[in-house]
């Protein structure tokens, strides 16, 4: 079987390289390894040595010369967000990352999520313009994501644990008396 060792940032391969591609949605770029099959029904081992984000136009290199083979993003169900300002595409910013919700930037302060009824209801009511459509997501990475991953979880997990969670946070506030 095909063997991925490695993940190619989409500016360092060449499309000469390329011998097929594989379409993943957000939840399935994040991996170390994992039975794959590409778009012509191939299948193809990712084996990477910790678990990696990759982003659309990446690349996955096959072991020995076998070429590579290019993530491509999946079209998913998101909410395109318009806010009326700068201003206001700053405060929607920061509602939706104190959920903890993924966001994409997209050109000209829009905001991209995953197309969720209560995130979409609340930034209608503070003024957003929404659209929802299938197309693909690429989050930002978080601030303090691990240099072997590019976004997402920035913490690693035991074997067999791959599974989606919620956390627990202290927050500590200084009150003045």
């Amino acid at each position: 079987m095909r063997r991925a060792t490695a993940v190619c940032g989409k500016e360092s391969w060449s499309s000469e390289q390329e011998i097929a591609t594989v379409t993943l949605d957000f939840d399935d770029r994040h991996r170390r390894r994992i039975r794959l099959v590409d778009d012509r029904g191939e299948a193809f081992l990712l084996d990477l040595a910790e678990a990696t984000r990759f982003e659309d136009g990446d690349g996955l290199q096959l072991e020995g010369d076998g070429g590579v083979i290019r993530v491509c993003a999946a079209a998913e169900a998101v909410a395109d967000i318009t806010p009326p300002s700068l201003e206001d595409t700053i405060k929607l910013a920061w509602h939706i990352g104190n959920r903890h919700t993924p966001m994409q930037v997209l050109a000209g302060g829009r905001l991209r999520i995953r197309d969720d009824h209560v995130l979409v209801a609340m930034v209608e009511r503070l003024g957003a313009n929404v659209q929802r459509l299938n197309a693909g997501f690429s989050p930002e990475s978080g601030a303090y994501h691990d240099h072997g991953e590019r976004s997402g979880h920035a913490h690693e997990h035991g074997p067999g644990t791959d599974h989606a969670h919620g956390h627990e946070h202290q927050h500590h506030h200084d009150h003045a008396d």
